[in-house]
């Protein structure tokens, strides 16, 4: 097996890991509101989304599509539409920018999962790869056309749009069911909030899948196994099922600290809110999918939420949670991208192979450090939807902590 080789099947493992991690980073998005209401049963809800996501991730690949060729300038297009890395640049070491990107992208997601934050996962795959693009061929390495009209524009618009349409729709609803008691909507729109927070997994799985199926189709492409004309008609098979398992798997495992803050931390939800939320979200990322936009589900799913919460007269919106959100957002393109661009630096200075399996396993070593110190303050379905405490945010207080003591409270 040649060296080339060998970093190739490390970035796929890795890439699959960026999608597990995806998976489990953004569950909140598509079921948040349905736990923090009691219209699903955690366990239930993030199974549903695993499913759904599964599903949702063989419907498309005009958002894989896009990764290939709008984030990253390592290939260009001969007459016949076939791609080929750029002069100068080998193998290798576009292997080793893609690589690098990816670590930048998984640091992120870990860490802003270890604080509760909602950060966007897309964007922070798409930051690694630009810091590891710049960092090997300067500013000429990012395609900053694409990036700027289907990555930044979209990201400045969908939390606007999602708020807007949400808190519409949540003012439409309790207007045409003002004269209901309060017990007949909410279970209600509960029943509803089952059909709408469905179709938001089945949106993610369709958008967010395939980001990774992009990466992996890039590495493909530049080792001259894969060609790119080819990416838009569709992906070879093993591509599309691992992707979509790997996601799947990472939102069954459920990302409780994420939607704890989605479903507690930002507004006391109710199930109509919920409903109208989460229509939002899956009308606009399916939209976008379709479109070949790289959307953040993260983006739309919490502008809705927020528009969610201003579109019902007396409602509480916890705007210092929404801030730190706000700035976790701003962050997420910069960190990833600074990770990435080290990553890479790195791994070129080691050389090849070594500096591949360095940062391979740097990532193993700070992905579980991440892991262990989440478990010193563990959220799972247990206790993710306890009361809001304004002065921890994400610790839940006063949580029994057996089965016992949870029957007895």
């Amino acid at each position: 097996m040649t060296v080339e080789t060998l970093i190739l099947v490390l970035l796929v493992a890795t890439a699959l890991g960026f999608d597990f991690t995806n998976g489990f980073h953004d569950t909140g998005n598509a079921m948040a509101t349905s736990i923090a209401t009691g219209a699903l049963k955690p366990k239930v809800a993030v199974g549903l989304s695993a499913v759904l996501n599964l599903v949702g991730a063989f419907l498309s690949v005009e958002v894989a599509a896009t990764i290939t060729k709008d984030v990253l300038k390592i290939q260009q297009t001969s007459g016949d539409g076939a791609g080929q890395l750029i002069a100068g640049l080998d193998p290798t070491k576009a292997l080793l920018i893609i690589f690098a990107g990816l670590v930048g992208g998984i640091l992120w997601n870990l860490f802003t999962w270890l604080f509760g934050l909602p950060s966007s996962s897309s964007h922070a795959l798409f930051g690694g790869l630009m810091g590891a693009g710049l960092a090997a061929l300067g500013t000429s390495g990012v395609n900053w056309s694409g990036i700027t009209a289907k990555i930044l524009v979209p990201a400045l618009l969908a939390p606007v749009i999602a708020c807007i349409v949400a808190a519409s729709g949540t003012w439409l609803v309790y207007k045409i069911t003002d004269k209901l008691a309060a017990h007949q909507k909410d279970d209600g729109f509960r029943y509803g909030q089952i059909a709408t927070a469905s179709l938001v997994s089945l949106a993610h799985g369709t958008g967010d899948a395939q980001k990774t199926m992009g990466v992996i189709a890039l590495a493909l492409i530049a080792t001259g196994h894969l060609d790119s004309s080819t990416v838009s008609h569709g992906l070879p098979l093993w591509i599309v099922v691992t992707c979509a398992g790997a996601i799947a798997l990472g939102t069954y495992l459920g990302g409780w600290r994420i939607i704890r803050t989605l479903g507690k931390g930002l507004v006391e939800i109710s199930p109509p809110q919920g409903m109208a939320a989460e229509a939002s979200s899956a009308a606009i990322i399916l939209t976008s999918s379709a479109a070949g936009m790289a959307l953040s589900t993260t983006h739309v799913a919490t502008g809705s939420i927020l528009g969610a919460g201003v579109g019902r007269k007396g409602a509480q919106v916890r705007w210092q949670v929404a801030g730190r959100m706000v700035v976790a957002w701003v962050t997420t393109l910069p960190a990833a991208a600074f990770v990435g661009a080290v990553c890479f630096l790195l791994a070129n200075l080691l050389g090849n192979l070594a500096g591949a399996i360095v940062i391979f396993t740097l990532l193993v070593a700070l992905a579980g450090f991440m892991y262990w110190q989440a478990q010193q303050t563990k959220i799972d379905h247990n206790n993710v939807n306890a009361d809001w405490d304004d002065e921890s945010g994400l610790i839940p207080v006063d949580v029994p902590e057996t089965a016992a003591e949870r029957a007895s409270a």
